[in-house]
Formats: C-alpha cells, structure tokens, sequence
C-alpha cells in the first residue's frame, strides 16, 4: 500500500498494522480506513467519545469556532456528527465489540523453542486463531488431564526426524515416520525459581513398555512394547504416538512427563527466520560437507536452512558423535532465549506475528494443553523463571558395555538415579537463593517468639530421603558443633519425603524454633503435631531429612543441593561450540 493509503487490500502485511501501546504494555490492532479487516478480533479499546465533547467539535478548543456567512448568504446549521462518526479529518475509532476470544500469548510455539518463546514474549493480543493452528494427539493415562499452575511440571519436548516442507533432504532418514530424534524434559519448579532441562540422547537404551494409542476413528488400540532398544523407537515404530515417548520416559527415569510438545526439522527453519535469525558461536570454522554448514571462527547468526543444519550436523564438533550434537542444541536454545528477550524482537509486532504464526503451525501437543488460555497459563508460570537458574544437562549415560562396537550408551547407573531423584523431588540444579515467600501469618508466626537454649533441645533425627548415612553424620554436628546435646538417632523414616521437616508438641515451640535457626528452615518446615518419647521416656521432638539435606551443617535456606558432577550450563550463558 502507497503512502496515500491506496493499494490493493491484498498489499496489506496485518503484522504492521500492530502498535504497541505504552500505557498498556500489549499490542493493538489499528488499520487504517482503507485497510481491510483482520479476521482477529482486536483489544479493546475503549468506548467512544462523547459527540458534544470538545475534541470532537473537530478545532481542539473548548468552544466550537463561530462559522460566518458572507453577505447575502444563509449560514445551515452545523451538522451533529453521530457518537460513531469519526471527526473530520481524525481516523475514528470503531465501535467497541464483545469477542468471546481468549487472550493468548504471541509466542506460543514449536517444540523444542518452547521455553525460548516463554522467556522472550510478554505482549499479549486476540489471536484466537491461532489455537486453529495447533495439532493435538490424545495421549489419554499416560499424561496428566490437565495443567495446574500451583504445581511443578514436566514438559517432554520432542523433535522428531521426519521430513516436511522444500530443502530437508539432506537430514534424517528417507521416508521417516518421525522417531524421537531430539528429546528434552523440561521440569519447571514448583516455586517457578528455577527449572531443569534434560536431554535424552536418542540412542539410550531403553525398555518400550506396552502404550495405548488412540487411532484416528477413535478406537484404542495397544501397542507391544519392547526390550533392550534406542529410545528414539519409542515414537513412529510399529504406530507408537507420543504418549508411548512419554511412557518410555517414566520407565527409565521414574520421572512422568505431565504433557508433551512435539515439531520436526521444519520448525526450527520457520521460527529462526521469524525472529531474523540467532546468534551461534564456533571455536573453529566449520566445512561440513554432509550438512551444508560453512562458518566461520567466532560469532554469527544463522537461521533458516542454516540454523537447522548447525543443531543437525554430527560432524563439525566434538567427536562427531549425538552427545556432542546434545551440547550445540543446548547452547543453541540459550542464544534463541536471549534473542527472544531481546528489546529488537518484544518491540517488533512484525516479528511476533510471524513467530507465532510459524511456532504453532509447527506444533503437536496433548490434548490437555491444546487451548490458547491454557498455554497462556503455562506461558505465565514459565515465563516467571529467571534465565539464570535454567539447567541445560543430558542423562548421564556411558557406552553400552555390550557393544564391541560402541554406537549406544546405557544411564550411568552411579550418578543418573541422583539426576533423576532430583527432578523427581523438585530440587534445584542452580544454587539458587529460597525465594523469599508470604507465608500465611499463622506459618510465620511459627519462628518468632522465645528460644531455648541448644543445650535444653531434645530431637530424634530421622533419614526421610537423605542419602545413606545422612542422620548420623548430622546427629554428629548436632552434638558436636550446635551444643544439641539431647539428639539421638532414630533411624529410617517410614517413607521418603522431598523436604526436610520438624514435627513437634505445642509446649516445644520454644525449642523448635531454637533448632529452625541453627538448621535455616522454613515456617513451613516446622509442624505442630506431637511429640514421642525419647529412649529416655522423655518427650521428644522428630527431625526427618528430606531429599533436599545438603549435608551436616549446612543450612537449608542457603542455596540448593551439591548436583553430581555433570556437564552443565544455563539459559543466560554465552557459549561457543567446539
């Protein structure tokens, strides 16, 4: 369209026709006379002004100007425009409209950019459409009927090796049905302070377990599983869908998968062009002939068919092998976060229009996240992690000792149970501070008041999930470095738990607040019940170690657990691939 308005309605980009407006935050749809209408429905934006208002009498002052007749001549009154009749000279304001729409988060997107389009995008607009968009599959038990926005949740994030779209030739295999190429389980935490990214290599070896599929026509039908093969048949081998991935997650980790999102080599392409490309760093240039990737050492920014080939490519880096692939995508994925956060793409209606639009076309998801508000709801609690405290790290796993020829790998059984028992209790991967929370005022008023003396605290210690040992070791500082001479071991708890608590009788407050301070544990840690009795007849308090003990003498409240050692690193890191 020209300059003067004119042009075919067709000429019209509607991603331009956004405008963000400062006093809200979000984006507003504003076409001009000749434009044509957007099937979307746009914000509100407010009723219309009253037609004896001063700005609308058309000259801005208080009173209307005083219209003189030449001599001879008879002055017509001056016509009252109707409420809806836009000033002369002014564009009017369309009438206000009720739009049952959804309010829905413009980034909402494809697979494996998920957690980037939560990071970066924090205008909202009326996209409903977009929900049209968006494939879902009916994974029935194997995921949870729906999103909870008060609890923690995992996210198994899929990209499969299937081919679609012009210029994909050269990846995956020929005629694919889409195995779980790329596999990333995503667990957000409870307290949204931080989350943990875990990628699964493809080449794991796992038990398939038996899957119920829902088959277009709507029948079920169930699927064998199988023993002792790569985790990437658990999705596309024998018609097995997403909820058999997912399955195939909670038998090798123990972890369940909440919902899924899945995209193939296509989305990568659409949404790097959408945000005008991510910024990639190499220690060395790279000519790999099988991908097509030529960069040169140090910084550049790649999208499109170039993007894909450099987290596809398995021989530029490292030892050629999937876990090094693993490391590049990880890194890639940062970079797309902080690209995302970028001012140049939350300030660009034309970028966020084409993100979304490119992100959910690429999308499969379950059934019970398919709706625009409830990945709104998801998009807000994610979206509430700093970068900082988002853990990029892979199953610990080492070659398949049954292999002369090593092109599988088995979990490391000596560090990854750990691993998973961390995602599983919602322990933090980052040391992150505890988020300073508004406890209800009961909860609080658990740790003010009158201490007792360390000498006059009776506690049994018990082990509720602390690794092996873990009681005596803090029995042994109690005693020895807090002057909690009345302390004994109690043993095994009767069941695991995530958190470290202290149970004890109303008349022992004085003495569980003595022992919260020289512990660092919460109002919510402490609770009121009642005491036992000691192996002196004595009534007791009852200290049960959780998974998140970090060690004799450590406080809770300082930062999160010593992980094993693993090869780490977080959404906010610049990193260069080698």
């Amino acid at each position: 369209m020209d300059a003067q308005g004119r042009g075919r309605a067709d000429d019209v980009d509607p991603a331009d026709q956004w405008v963000l407006n400062p006093r809200t935050g979000e984006y507003e749809l504003r076409l001009s006379p000749s434009a044509p209408q957007s099937p979307v429905p746009g914000p509100r934006r407010g009723a219309p002004r009253s037609p004896g208002s001063a700005k609308d009498a058309g000259g801005g002052a208080g009173t209307a100007r005083r219209r003189t007749a030449a001599p001879g001549r008879e002055v017509p009154p001056q016509r009252r425009r109707r409420p809806e009749e836009p000033a002369p000279g002014r564009r009017g304001r369309r009438p206000e409209k009720k739009s049952k729409g959804k309010r829905a988060l413009l980034w909402v997107g494809g697979s494996t950019a998920f957690v980037v389009l939560v990071a970066g995008v924090g205008g909202y607009v009326y996209l409903k459409h977009l929900e049209g968009n968006v494939s879902t599959t009916d994974v029935g038990s194997a995921g949870s009927s729906s999103f909870k926005k008060d609890e923690a949740f995992n996210i198994l994030i899929i990209g499969t090796d299937k081919r679609t779209g012009e210029g994909n030739e050269g990846y995956g295999d020929k005629g694919s049905v889409g195995h779980a190429d790329t596999n990333i389980l995503l667990h957000v935490s409870e307290d949204r302070s931080n989350a943990t990214a875990l990628s699964i290599p493809r080449d794991l070896i796992v038990d398939v377990p038996d899957c119920e599929t829902v088959q277009k026509d709507g029948t079920k039908e169930i699927i064998s599983g199988t023993s002792n093969v790569r985790f990437n048949t658990s999705l596309g081998e024998s018609g097995r869908d997403a909820g058999c991935t997912m399955r195939t997650v909670k038998e090798a980790t123990g972890i369940q998968p909440d919902h899924f999102m899945m995209a193939d080599f296509n989305a990568v392409k659409t949404l790097t062009t959408a945000v005008g490309g991510v910024d990639v760093c190499v220690e060395k240039a790279v000519d790999d002939p099988k991908s097509h990737l030529k960069l040169p050492a140090g910084e550049s920014k790649v999208e499109g068919e170039q993007a894909l080939a450099f987290v596809r490519t398995r021989h530029a880096f490292g030892n050629e092998g999937d876990l090094d692939r693993i490391k590049v995508q990880q890194q890639f994925l940062g970079s797309l976060m902080r690209k995302m956060s970028s001012s140049d793409t939350l300030t660009s209606p034309t970028k966020l229009v084409k993100l979304a639009e490119a992100a959910t076309k690429a999308l499969t998801v379950d059934k019970a996240i398919g709706k625009v508000g409830t990945l709104k709801d998801m998009a807000l609690e994610l979206k509430k992690v700093p970068p900082k405290n988002i853990t990029f790290t892979t199953v610990p796993v080492i070659d398949n000792p049954a292999e002369k020829v090593k092109a599988t790998v088995v979990v490391n059984e000596t560090k990854g149970p750990q691993v998973f028992d961390m995602i599983r209790n919602d322990i933090s991967f980052t040391e992150v501070k505890q988020k300073e929370k508004k406890e209800a005022s009961a909860v609080a008023a658990r740790l003010k008041g009158e201490r007792s003396e360390p000498s006059e605290v009776r506690v049994r210690v018990m082990n509720g999930g602390a690794p092996a040992g873990s009681a005596q070791q803090e029995l042994a500082y109690l005693q020895t470095d807090a002057g909690v001479t009345k302390s004994e071991n109690a043993g095994n708890a009767p069941g695991e738990v995530a958190k470290t608590t202290l149970e004890y009788a109303p008349d022992q407050a004085d003495q569980a607040r003595a022992l919260a301070e020289i512990l660092g544990l919460s109002g919510a840690a402490m609770k009121p019940g009642e005491s036992v009795t000691n192996s002196q007849g004595l009534p007791t308090m009852t200290l049960t170690l959780g998974k998140d003990f970090k060690g004799a003498g450590v406080k809770l409240d300082a930062k999160s657990v010593e992980t094993p050692d693993l090869d780490k690193s977080t959404a906010d890191q610049k990193q260069c691939a080698s």
